[in-house]
């Protein structure tokens, strides 16, 4: 592959994304724009070659693959990242090396990992270095699978015990909410650019304003006034980005105020990006983007959506 200045580690990073970027094709930034699920039961126990299917899904590369390991031992799983990475690295025409993003909740959601108590039953702790050490033992045992993306912490306040999802939360107290969020996403991530070989990336989630939604019902509206918004709802979110540089943020599923989020640009922009400076991504959460069509209806189509 010929040795062009976005392969080159010795230049600055916004000299090497603009030169990747002008090589690219509308097919090539699509594809690192999506998020393939690929959760198997039956991962090799020794590198085999890619399928053709797997080859042509992975032709212009991808952006992330979804759990691989969720129900295979590490080796295995291992094994398998380090195939598909060797072939996106060797074999499509930018060699773009892939995601491979798990759930970290309480620990690493694969066959054989540690499971930790809960997210609500390690608030209770109020002992953020004991949250930091657990997910920093996550975060090795992902890095060990060749896991790199997790999509975690839940950052939600948990107001409404309606809500099915209140104990993926740290409470419902936006002062513990922040420190317990700050030592997961340190555990993860590490103290610092660039993530270390036994760290993964972190995603802080679900911004903004899901854990109180209208009659409890997961994903309902959250029809809030601004102040309210603020000094409950986002101070987590807001320490995770200034505090711990947490690198992907996850826009959730609700609408506030009748705006769906994933095309909130208040929230999305004006106040993660310019206010508090994050410099990360934004993903969606799963199926958020076709979601603006089947669920919230301010989109003709999944194109116009999208």
């Amino acid at each position: 592959m010929p040795d062009f200045p976005y392969r080159n580690p010795s230049l600055p990073v916004d000299q090497r994304l603009a030169d990747l970027l002008g090589r690219m094709t509308l097919e090539e930034k699509l594809a690192q724009m999506s998020i393939f699920h690929m959760e198997t039961n039956n991962l090799p126990a020794e590198e085999m070659p890619l399928d053709e299917e797997l080859k042509k899904l992975l032709a212009n590369g991808v952006g992330a693959l979804g759990r691989p390991g969720l129900n295979s031992p590490a080796r295995n799983t291992a094994i398998w990242t380090n195939s598909i990475q060797k072939y996106l690295r060797e074999q499509t025409r930018l060699g773009i090396p892939a995601f491979f993003v798990d759930e970290a909740l309480h620990g690493l959601m694969a066959l054989g990992s540690t499971s930790f108590p809960q997210a609500i039953g390690l608030a209770s702790t109020w002992d953020p270095e004991l949250v930091r050490e657990v997910f920093s033992v996550a975060a090795k045992e992902m890095r060990l699978r060749g896991g790199n993306w997790a999509l975690t912490p839940v950052l939600d306040l948990g107001r409404d015990p309606r809500w099915g999802r209140t104990e993926e939360t740290y409470g419902e107290d936006p002062l513990l909410g922040s420190r317990m969020g700050v030592a997961a996403v340190r555990g993860l991530q590490g103290d610092g650019l660039p993530i270390g070989r036994e760290h993964v990336l972190a995603t802080a989630k679900h911004f903004a304003v899901h854990g109180q939604p209208e009659a409890g019902t997961n994903s309902a509206p959250a029809n809030y006034a601004e102040r309210e918004i603020r000094e409950n709802f986002l101070p987590a979110f807001r320490a995770a980005v200034t505090e711990a540089g947490v690198g992907s943020v996850m826009a959730s599923y609700n609408e506030i105020n009748g705006i769906p989020v994933h095309v909130n640009t208040w929230l999305l922009d004006e106040v993660l990006r310019k206010e508090w400076g994050f410099g990360g991504f934004i993903v969606s959460d799963g199926n958020g983007i076709s979601q603006l069509e089947t669920l919230h209806h301010v989109a003709g189509s999944k194109a116009e959506a999208a």
